[in-house]
C-alpha cells in the first residue's frame, strides 16, 4: 500500500532552498517551473553542465569557476567544471564570528564548543605546523582518532595545503589499521591516546609501536588527549618524531593564503568495508564532493545558515566526511563520541533537544532498536528545531518509518538515503517538494540518472534490479590508489552494465520516482532462481518480541540455494519449536513462501563491519567451507567460530 505519512505544508516549500533553487533556475534558464521536483530532476540530467554550474553559483562557491564540460564516451573520463580552481577547506571555513561552529560531547556528557572563529585560526595553526614540517601537496596525512573537534580541525588543515586526508576510527584495531593505511604510505600519523565506549576506556596509545613497525613511511607523529582528558604517559622506544598539541605553534593573527588548487584535486582517501578481499582505497576529489555536498544538503536536506546538524558517526564512515562538509552551508555541526545508548537509551534525543539540532542523523539500525525498544520520544522531547530526520547505513523498514512518525515527531522530513562510500554521498535521498511514503525512499538525487536495471540492462519499475547510474557526476572517484590501469576501479563498477555505473544494491524503483532498497545485491538469496532480498525477511523478524536480531544467508544445497536465518534471542527465551513455526508462518504470511527459510539456528551474536552493518557475505562464506577474505574489517570476527562447521547444516 502506497501510504503518505508527510508532505510539507505550502510555507515550507515556498521558503525552501529548493524553491529558492528554482527561482534562480527560473532567472537564469527560464527553467518554468513551481515546486516541481520531477522536472528539476530532468532538467538536471538532461543539462548536466548546465545544472552542476547553477549549484556552483547558488551555493556561492569560492573559487574560479570554469564552465568547461569534458564529455566522452567513457563514464569515467567525463570532467565537470574543467581546469576550475578552489580550495575545499577555505569553503567549509565560511565564516569568521564568535558564534558556535562545532559542538563536541561525549557518552560521559563533556562537552566542547569552537567558535568558527576559534576553528579557522586552530586549522591555519595546524596548516602551517604541517607546511613547517615539509608536508606538501598530494602528501598522505593520516588520523587514527574519535570524533572529536581536532579531527575536524585536523581534516580542513590538510585539505587547506593540498594534502590528502585518511581516517580510521580507533574501533578499527591494530590490523584494520594497517591494512588500510599501509596502502596509501602516510607522511604523518595523527591520533589520540585512548577512546570511550560504554563506559570503558581504551588505549589508542598503545597501540603505536605495532603501526610504526608496519608502516615505514611514518616519519611523524602528532598525538591529542581525548577531550576534557589528561595526556597518557606513553614511552616510545623507537626513534620517531613525536609531536603533541602544545607543539603546534599559536597565532591568532594568521594570514594564511588559501590556494586555489583544480577542481579535480584529490581531497581524501576513503576505504570499502573490506569484507570481499583487500580494503580498496577509494580517492576522492574536493570539487566534485564539495559541490554534491552542497547540493545534498542545500537542495535535498534544507541546511541553512545557523542549523545544527548532528549525524551519529565515527571517523571511519563517509557520513563523517558528509557532516563536516556541512559547515559549508553555514550550519554548525554536533559531533558525539562513544555508545549512543550509554546510561539511557534515549540519549541522543536528549543531546538533539540540547543543541536544538535541525538535521537528525542516524542508521537504521539505531531506529529499530528504538521502536523495539519502544521509546515514546514525543512524550519526553518537544524538538521544536527538528526538521529532518536521515536515515541510512541499511535500508528503513516500514515499521521504521511508522515509528518516526507515531513515536518520534509528527511533522518532519524523514528522508531515508543511499548511497555508499564509493561516491562518498547519496545516488537516492528525499526533498522537501515530494511526499513521504511509507518505506520508500523519495526520489533520484539531482543530476544523478539513477536506474533499476533488469539482469539485461534494461531499465524497470515497480519490479527488482539492479541499482545503476546511466550517466557521470562529479563525485565519482577519481581512481583507486595503486589501481595504475584504473583495472579495479573498472571491474568494481563496469563489470556488470556496459558504460553504466553499477552499484550492487538491489533495488525496486516505484512508478512515483520512489524507491526501495533491498540490501547488497551481492548477499540476495536465489532459491530456485528466484532473486530475493535479505532485507524482505528482516523487516518479518524485527517486529517478533522473541527475536533481538537477526541475519539471514542463502547456502549451496542440492544444486540449488536454500535460505538459512540465523537468530540472536532477546533474554528469558528459547529456540522452541513453537517459535519455529512462529517465525516460520509470518515470513510466509508477510513476505512470501519463497522467502521461509530451510532452517532457523540459534546463535549468540551477528557478525558485523565497523560501521555496524551485518555482513551476510561472510557468513555465507564460512558455512559454506570458503575463506573469509577479510577478516580485519569485522568487528566481531572471533563470533563467526559459531558459524563454522554446524552440524545442523549438514542435512
Amino acid at each position: 500500500m502506497h501510504k503518505k505519512l508527510w508532505e510539507a505544508s505550502l510555507s515550507q516549500k515556498k521558503n525552501s532552498n529548493l524553491a529558492h533553487f528554482e527561482k534562480f533556475l527560473n532567472q537564469n534558464f527560464k527553467f518554468k517551473g513551481k515546486y516541481n521536483f520531477k522536472k528539476l530532476l530532468n532538467w538536471s540530467i538532461r543539462k548536466p553542465n548546465l545544472f552542476w554550474s547553477a549549484v556552483w553559483d547558488f551555493s556561492k562557491v569560492k573559487g574560479i569557476k570554469s564552465e568547461r564540460y569534458k564529455k566522452t564516451k567513457k563514464f569515467i573520463d567525463n570532467k565537470f567544471l574543467l581546469n576550475s580552481k578552489l580550495n575545499f577547506s577555505e569553503n567549509l571555513l565560511s565564516k569568521a564570528n564568535n558564534e558556535k561552529a562545532v559542538t563536541f560531547i561525549s557518552e560521559n556528557g563533556f562537552k566542547e564548543v569552537r567558535t568558527w572563529k576559534e576553528l579557522k585560526n586552530n586549522t591555519e595553526n595546524l596548516s602551517n605546523f604541517f607546511l613547517s614540517h615539509k608536508i606538501s601537496s598530494n602528501d598522505r596525512i593520516a588520523a587514527y582518532m574519535p570524533n572529536q573537534i581536532e579531527t575536524v580541525e585536523c581534516f580542513l588543515a590538510t585539505s587547506a595545503i593540498g594534502a590528502i586526508w585518511s581516517s580510521c576510527s580507533p574501533d578499527f584495531g591494530t590490523p584494520g589499521l594497517i591494512e588500510r593505511f599501509s596502502q596509501i604510505k602516510p607522511k604523518i600519523l595523527i591520533l589520540t591516546d585512548r577512546y570511550y565506549y560504554n563506559g570503558k576506556e581504551i588505549s589508542i596509545i598503545e597501540r603505536l609501536p605495532d603501526i610504526l613497525k608496519k608502516i615505514k613511511s611514518i616519519k611523524k607523529v602528532l598525538i591529542f588527549s581525548y577531550p576534557g582528558k589528561k595526556l597518557l604517559n606513553f614511552k616510545l622506544k623507537k626513534k620517531i618524531k613525536i609531536f603533541y598539541k602544545k607543539d603546534i605553534p599559536i597565532s591568532n593573527t594568521n594570514i594564511f593564503n588559501y590556494k586555489k588548487f583544480d577542481f579535480e584535486k584529490d581531497l581524501a582517501i576513503l576505504y570499502s568495508s573490506g569484507t570481499t578481499g583487500k580494503p580498496k582505497c577509494i580517492c576522492h576529489r574536493s570539487g566534485g564532493v564539495l559541490l554534491q555536498h552542497l547540493k545534498e544538503h542545500q537542495l535535498h536536506c534544507e541546511i541553512k545558515p545557523g542549523d545544527n546538524i548532528f549525524y551519529f558517526t565515527t571517523c571511519g564512515w563517509m557520513m563523517w566526511n558528509w557532516l563536516v562538509s556541512s559547515l559549508a552551508s553555514k550550519a554548525s555541526i554536533v559531533l558525539f563520541d562513544g555508545f549512543p545508548m550509554f546510561k539511557r537509551n534515549d540519549l541522543l534525543f536528549k543531546i538533539a533537544e540540547k543543541e536544538k539540532v535541525s538535521l537528525f542523523g542516524v542508521s537504521a539500525k539505531y531506529i529499530d532498536q528504538l521502536k523495539k525498544l519502544n521509546l515514546n520520544i514525543k512524550s519526553k522531547y518537544k524538538l521544536k528545531n527538528l526538521k529532518t530526520i536521515c536515515s541510512t547505513g541499511s535500508p528503513l523498514s516500514k515499521e521504521g518509518f511508522d515509528y518516526i512518525y507515531e513515536k518520534v515527531k509528527k511533522n518532519v522530513h524523514l528522508s531515508s538515503i543511499s548511497g555508499g562510500t564509493d561516491i562518498v554521498s547519496c545516488f537516492v535521498l528525499g526533498n522537501i517538494f515530494s511526499p513521504v511514503y511509507r518505506g520508500e525512499i523519495q526520489n533520484n538525487g539531482l543530476g544523478m540518472d539513477v536506474h533499476v536495471f533488469s539482469d539485461k540492462g534494461k531499465s524497470i519499475l515497480n519490479q527488482k534490479g539492479e541499482l545503476v547510474c546511466k550517466s557521470p557526476f562529479p563525485s565519482m572517484p577519481s581512481k583507486f590508489w595503486n589501481d595504475q590501469n584504473g583495472d579495479k576501479y573498472k571491474k568494481a563498477y563496469f563489470s556488470k552494465y556496459k558504460n553504466t555505473w553499477h552499484h550492487g544494491d538491489y533495488a525496486e524503483r516505484k512508478k512515483s520516482g520512489g524507491y526501495i532498497i533491498y540490501g547488497r545485491s551481492d548477499a540476495t538469496l536465489n532459491p530456485g532462481g528466484v532473486r530475493l532480498g535479505t532485507s524482505e525477511i528482516y523487516s518479518v523478524i524485527e517486529k517478533i518480541n522473541e527475536i533481538k536480531e537477526c541475519i539471514v544467508v542463502g547456502q549451496a544445497w542440492d544444486n540449488d540455494v536454500r535460505i538459512i536465518l540465523f537468530v540472536v534471542l532477546n533474554k528469558n527465551y528459547s529456540l522452541t519449536g513453537d517459535l519455529v513455526t512462529k517465525l516460520k508462518t509470518k515470513i510466509r504470511y508477510e513476505a512470501s513462501p519463497r522467502h521461509v527459510p530451510s532452517k532457523i539456528i540459534k546463535v549468540t551474536d551477528i557478525p558485523r563491519t565497523k560501521n555496524g552493518k551485518i555482513v551476510e557475505l561472510a557468513v555465507k562464506n564460512i558455512i559454506e567451507g570458503n575463506k573469509i577474505k577479510n577478516i580485519q574489517a569485522l568487528a566481531n570476527p572471533d563470533i563467526l567460530i559459531e558459524y563454522k562447521n554446524l552440524k545442523e547444516l549438514k542435512y
